[in-house]
């Protein structure tokens, strides 16, 4: 996205720059070279970095969102909020209006479990190394985290919601805008709402600066995951993977791989954008596909299991509800996330999660069969009780 996002910069500001797509590559790898810095050399400054990422998540929503409404046109209510285009060549409006909605915008609102497996395998790794808690971690993560979950939810939806907002009354021609040659829309609207070349850069640093700082948490917390996972034997290569340097209080080896796999599906856009999108489309299936997973086990575990074991963070009499409530809404939005955006479908704008999440399946279960169940432990079989 970032290598994306800096092209689109360059064909605005540049009349004489020609994009190809091993810029975008060369860009990708770049950024993830620089997170992967910060995750090793520079990883005891990771809070300071998360500290300046807030500040600059919340000034600068203001300093997009203001310019925007002083400046940009204004599309009429009716049309914003009421007027509903069918542009997919669905039977229905409303069938349109489910598939876009799944395909992006609630995306933005999946993934804030990363900051649990984070704080458990952090946990794990400092108690391995020095046997205790360091001062820096999260202490009293059981009653800390929930609660900082629920507080980056709520405030998050409601600038999502703002901004959404904001975007359609300040849009000016839907389908100019589409046809952007930047290739990102909101750079776009950016420059139609300040007609200045020197804000819609500024607007849109503002937006990579976070995105960067975003990749630096993305590694952290995908390292994190790969080494828990070797942990308990569910990877290939558990045992390399699982091992911490010594000197090093971060999972080295689970890093690097980190980098590899990024890099390497980078290179994937050289021949083919179709194929990498193939390859991003699965991300959010498969977060939603995990989070029914887990919330069906304690409904189930609710209505018919032992009873649950303690804990500091409880939902109360209305836990069962909102577990429902959850499925209930999870279940529809993962449905549409593999339906194509358009029809007639082509090879290019199929949208190939649904083939990669059924292959993705089909190796993890093979492999769990002849190899996994042999040597996984599940980590409730680690967990100390009182």
């Amino acid at each position: 996205m970032i290598g994306r996002i800096i092209q689109g910069l360059m064909i605005l500001n540049l009349d004489s720059y020609d994009p190809q797509p091993w810029h975008v590559t060369l860009i990708t790898i770049a950024v993830a070279i620089l997170a992967i810095m910060f995750n090793t050399v520079l990883a005891e400054q990771l809070p300071v970095l998360e500290g300046v990422a807030l500040l600059l998540h919340m000034l600068g929503f203001f300093a997009i969102i203001i310019p925007l409404w002083v400046m940009g046109p204004r599309r009429n209510s009716y049309d914003t909020l009421l007027n509903f285009t069918n542009n997919g060549g669905w039977p229905s409006t409303s069938l349109s209006a489910m598939i876009g909605m799944s395909a992006s915008p609630l995306s933005v609102l999946i993934g804030f479990d990363c900051s649990v497996h984070m704080g458990e395998s952090l946990e794990t790794i400092h108690e391995l190394i020095t046997d205790q808690l360091p001062a820096e971690e999260i202490r009293d993560a059981s009653i800390t985290l929930p609660k900082a979950m629920v507080w980056s939810v709520g405030p998050n939806a409601l600038m999502a919601f703002l901004m959404g907002v904001t975007l359609s009354f300040t849009v000016g021609n839907p389908d100019a805008i589409a046809m952007t040659p930047t290739n990102e829309p909101f750079i776009q609207i950016f420059f139609n709402a300040t007609n200045s070349h020197g804000a819609t850069n500024a607007m849109c640093a503002t937006i990579i600066i976070m995105l960067m700082c975003n990749a630096v948490s993305e590694v952290a917390t995908a390292s994190r995951q790969i080494w828990s996972f070797a942990r308990d034997g569910g990877l290939p290569c558990s045992k390399w993977l699982a091992t911490v340097t010594p000197g090093w209080n971060i999972p080295i080896r689970a890093v690097s791989v980190s980098l590899v796999v990024t890099s390497a599906i980078a290179c994937i856009n050289l021949g083919s954008s179709a194929a990498l999108n193939a390859i991003n489309s699965l991300g959010g299936v498969a977060i939603l596909t995990s989070y029914i997973i887990a919330i069906s086990a304690l409904i189930w575990r609710r209505l018919y299991g032992a009873p649950l074991p303690r804990r500091r963070w409880s939902l109360g009499q209305s836990g069962l509800w909102i577990n429902i409530a959850a499925v209930a809404l999870l279940l529809p939005v993962w449905f549409f996330m593999f339906w194509p955006l358009a029809q007639p479908v082509t090879a290019t704008d199929m949208n190939w999660s649904s083939t990669m999440f059924g292959g993705v399946m089909i190796i993890a279960l093979v492999y769990y069969a002849f190899k996994g169940k042999h040597e996984y432990i599940e980590p409730v079989l680690l967990i100390k009780r009182d």
